[in-house]
């Protein structure tokens, strides 16, 4: 298993702990904003991490592994890469899938992915603040009959504050200050909040 200071060394080296002022996918201001994306584009480094959270349900029955777009898309397919095949599935190992928004701006399974009946799914994301897209995606399998098993992050910002339904396991505790707009003390100093995420970016001028 991974140590914290294995994890914390790949991110700092990949330049995925950013310091400025963002707005994150929450809405939420914060003056620091973890990147996952950078450290995730060095596939050894993401086979680790993808290694080690899959560790943290190594006793769980996992059929198939779902993300968010676009945040999750990476780190999910590393999860379920590192998965035991499930003898329901063919020999390409265990699906890793995803959802992404429709045009209404809605969490749907596209592309053609399925969730059978009851099948045991690992929803698996990269960073947790609010658990938003988490919990949407948790809704969406189990919409189409699916059973989630767990909820998976490489890190968890929320300061512990974050409730699932179901078991929720992340490898590091990275809690983060940030505030609602009309709140934050960035703003009040006339700094324009940048948003690095991967929905829409805004910079500033």
């Amino acid at each position: 298993m991974l140590k914290r200071e294995e994890i914390l060394k790949m991110f700092e080296t990949a330049g995925a702990i950013r310091h400025g002022h963002f707005e994150l996918t929450s809405g939420r201001h914060s003056g620091t904003y973890v990147q996952c994306a950078l450290v995730l584009q060095y596939p050894r480094f993401a086979e680790k991490l993808g290694h080690a959270l899959a560790e943290l349900f190594s006793d769980v029955r996992v059929d198939a592994v779902v993300s968010p777009a676009m945040g999750g898309l990476i780190i999910g397919q590393e999860v379920a890469r590192a998965l035991p095949t499930p003898n329901s599935e063919p020999g390409g190992g265990v699906p890793a899938m995803f959802v992404e928004r429709d045009a209404r701006g809605m969490m749907t399974l596209r592309r053609g992915f399925e969730i059978r009946p009851e099948q045991h799914v690992l929803v698996v994301e990269d960073v947790w603040t609010t658990g938003g897209s988490t919990m949407e995606t948790i809704h969406v399998v189990e919409e189409a009959g699916g059973r989630v098993m767990g909820a998976g992050a490489l890190i968890d910002r929320s300061g512990g504050t974050l409730e699932f339904e179901v078991e929720a396991q992340s490898l590091l505790q990275m809690p983060l200050t940030h505030y609602e707009p009309e709140d934050c003390p960035l703003c009040r100093q006339g700094s324009v909040a940048v948003k690095p995420g991967s929905r829409f970016v805004r910079t500033a001028p």
